[in-house]
């Protein structure tokens, strides 16, 4: 698959709810998949698989909606999780330099359900306004999951705050 299209995968019917991730992930087209965990948390699901074994990269603010949907899929009660399969050696070095391997389960390899795919519905965000307060949600999530992730992403930080502040 091109990095030039991504396209997330989904099977809500499964138990975990299986997402996959095809192509490069990234702030362009992951409001998305941050609108599908609020929707599918909302309906009671809190087990997910996010498939990353064809994903070829990631940026941080992808990295940041899933840090995020981690962060409330552990507060709930009973606490849900969400598991990280096939994430490949540089990815997987990607989520242990921010902390998610702690906040997540990463494995090689899970058996998931043969439910269908979808594709999610992925329309790029036309708003800066709506794209600057997505990654700094995003770039906070991270801090949250890792206090040393401030001094990574300061300056983003301070950038998007001062955009969103802007109005």
């Amino acid at each position: 698959m091109s990095d030039t299209k991504t396209v997330y995968l989904v099977a809500v019917a499964a138990d975990p709810v299986v997402v996959r991730v095809e192509g490069r992930a990234c702030f362009q087209n992951c409001r998305c998949l941050k609108e599908f965990f609020a929707t599918m948390t909302g309906r009671g699901q809190t087990r997910f698989v996010l498939d990353l074994a064809r994903c070829t990269g990631m940026d941080s603010t992808f990295l940041g909606v899933v840090a995020g949907a981690a962060i409330e899929l552990r507060g709930r009660a009973p606490a849900g999780a969400l598991i990280v399969r096939s994430p490949g050696p540089r990815n997987l070095e990607l989520l242990r330099n921010l902390g998610l391997h702690r906040l997540l389960t990463v494995v090689e390899d899970i058996a998931t359900s043969e439910n269908p795919c979808t594709p999610l519905d992925c329309q790029p965000e036309k708003s800066e306004l709506a794209n600057a307060r997505l990654a700094l949600e995003a770039h906070q999530n991270l801090v949250a999951v890792d206090a040393t992730n401030q001094a990574r992403f300061e300056d983003v930080l301070v950038f998007l705050q001062n955009r969103v502040g802007q109005g």
